[in-house]
């Protein structure tokens, strides 16, 4: 059974846990967006850039690690192509990306802040 964070002191230390992770992997351009109210399915994605698959699989596993070591159950999606790997932990969404594949997407700029702040129209 996964056992999710349920206070936002935990989630906030599960996601600086899982950038550290990632970061200790040499993942390129790692950050966290707090999506906290703006995402019914969770709080916060953490993203990152790998240079090749193995380094993806890599930051991948020293997550599955991390969130093992946080009480919870993962699987990794996308390992077949290791081109963009997501990883569930509930409250905290890992997308890890090869460069080009984060560029096409664009996840930080679909989740920015919208400029007006709360309640902007996004349109």
């Amino acid at each position: 059974m996964n056992e999710q964070p349920n206070q936002p002191q935990q989630l906030d230390q599960l996601a600086e846990d899982v950038l550290q992770a990632i970061e200790d992997r040499k993942g390129m351009d790692a950050l966290i967006i707090n999506v906290r109210g703006r995402s019914p399915m969770t709080d916060c994605f953490v993203l990152a850039s790998g240079r090749n698959p193995r380094q993806l699989k890599a930051m991948a596993q020293a997550v599955v690690e991390t969130a093992h070591r946080h009480g919870l159950t993962t699987r990794i999606e996308g390992l077949e192509a290791a081109e963009w790997l997501l990883i569930d932990l509930g409250d905290v969404v890992v997308h890890l990306f090869l460069p080009e594949v984060r560029e096409t997407f664009q996840l930080e700029r679909l989740w920015a802040e919208p400029a007006g702040g709360e309640g902007g129209d996004a349109a």
